[in-house]
């Protein structure tokens, strides 16, 4: 194998991983925008029937 066919090989590993990082940084990020989202929704929800059954 040619140290060209290396490099090359270095270098798509080096692409995927800060790829495969990349992608784990963005999966976080959604997930805590759906939680953060999802308990709002519980709180006004909340807020919703504790006002109808206080009323």
């Amino acid at each position: 194998m040619s140290s060209s066919d290396q490099d090359n090989k270095q270098r798509n590993r080096e692409i995927a991983e800060n790829e495969a990082e990349r992608q784990a940084v963005g999966d976080v990020r959604v997930s805590v925008w759906a939680i953060a989202l999802t308990v709002i929704a519980g709180v006004i929800v909340f807020g919703i029937a504790w006002a109808w059954l206080n009323r």
